[in-house]
C-alpha cells in the first residue's frame, strides 16, 4: 500500500538556511498579533454599531 506521504522527506536543516537566530520571526508574530488586536478591536466596534443602530428604543 503506497502513498504520496513517503515522496516527503525532508531534513529539518533544509527547511531553515539561517542561523538559530530567532529574534525576527518574534517581531513579525509580535507585529501580526498587534494588527490582528486591532482588526477584531474594528470588527467589534462595527458590530456594536450595527446592533446599537438596529436596537428599538421605543420599548
Amino acid at each position: 500500500m503506497s502513498t504520496d506521504k513517503e515522496d516527503l522527506d525532508v531534513a529539518v536543516e533544509d527547511l531553515n538556511p539561517e542561523d538559530e537566530d530567532e529574534e525576527p520571526r518574534v517581531e513579525v508574530a509580535k507585529t501580526n498579533l498587534s494588527k490582528r488586536r486591532t482588526i477584531d478591536n474594528m470588527l467589534e466596534e462595527r458590530r456594536l454599531k450595527r446592533q446599537l443602530a438596529d436596537f428599538d428604543f421605543d420599548l
